[in-house]
């Protein structure tokens, strides 16, 4: 079977960062066409640069990467420094890459590869403004994404960044909007499987043993995203938030999910940004989201140990 045709759409992010890693090393089962980035954990200029970097680290300088929208579609924007610090991908050392930023935005590149490509995954895992704008432009883009697996949303975890929205919805949620009534078919990602995936301190050791560049930075940017999500939420280990999205193409069956309507809050500042989940179907709400609800955490790892185990040594 050929791989499957993917648009990673993100913002390193340093489990964003593992993301790409992730899906890096798997040309068998997906064929990245191109990153495409935005403002998010941290601001465009250096989403851009820390998905370039990831393409060095890995010896994937070919895949084309471009920078996106700098802020949301209406509301102002958010970054998160505090969790991801000042470089987004604090915990590894930064440098200039080599890979070749792109000079079309990202928003044209997802609008013209989906005018020509058929059966295209979409693979948001930061705001989803690129995603949201490129629809609300071109809604004929649509016919040719087969599937959009998104890292976003929360049903009984709550918020992480107010107490009733997470992240990635809260910076843009009137393009999350757009992006779950978008008709197509969407798995959804939220803080409810992402914090049963904690990066515990055996599991990042076993990643550190590897020993190959991606390894070391991929346990480097674990072990500092470690010290906040520990502290904040008493666990042994930080959630593993985006590889969630990449993990799902690999390997399904790790994942529990459920068809509901989920709807984003776009209106009250007291819950903007608020994914109401229909879980137990109490509305007649067309079911617009298959939402993901379990995950074999251990499973998770081996893929993840395994599949980073790939990379050469230097």
């Amino acid at each position: 079977m050929a791989p499957r045709p993917i648009i990673i759409d993100c913002d390193p992010g340093q489990d964003d960062a593992v993301a790409l890693f992730l899906a890096m090393s798997s040309p068998e089962d997906v064929g990245i066409l191109g990153i495409t980035t935005v403002a998010g954990n941290v601001p465009l200029e250096l989403t851009q640069r820390n998905a370039r970097m990831m393409c060095d680290i890995a010896g994937r300088p070919e895949i084309p990467v471009f920078a996106g929208c700098e802020k949301p579609m209406v509301r102002d924007a958010i970054t998160a420094e505090y969790i991801h610090g000042d470089t987004g991908i604090d915990g590894m050392d930064v440098f200039e890459p080599q890979t070749p930023l792109q000079e079309r935005h990202a928003v044209d590149f997802i609008v013209a590869t989906l005018l020509a490509t058929e059966n295209v995954t979409l693979i948001p895992t930061g705001p989803l403004s690129n995603i949201g704008t490129a629809i609300d432009r071109h809604p004929e883009i649509l016919k040719n994404v087969s599937e959009i697996v998104i890292m976003g949303g929360a049903m009984r975890e709550g918020g992480n960044r107010s107490p009733s929205a997470e992240f990635n919805i809260l910076a843009d949620p009137h393009a999350a909007n757009i992006v779950l009534n978008c008709g197509r078919p969407i798995t959804l990602m939220g803080l409810d499987i992402t914090h049963q995936v904690l990066s515990t301190r055996d599991r990042v050791a076993r990643i550190r043993e590897l020993d190959n560049p991606v390894a070391a930075a991929t346990a480097g940017m674990l072990s500092f995203f470690h010290r906040y999500d520990t502290k904040k939420y008493g666990s042994q280990g930080t959630p593993l938030h985006d590889p969630c999205t990449v993990a799902y193409l690999l390997k399904p069956e790790f994942f529990k999910t459920k068809a509901c309507n989920v709807t984003v809050e776009t209106e009250s500042e007291l819950t903007m940004g608020h994914t109401a989940v229909d879980f137990w179907h109490v509305t007649d709400r067309p079911h617009n989201v298959s939402w993901a609800y379990e995950v074999d955490a251990e499973g998770f790892y081996e893929l993840l140990t395994e599949r980073l185990g790939r990379f050469p040594l230097s």
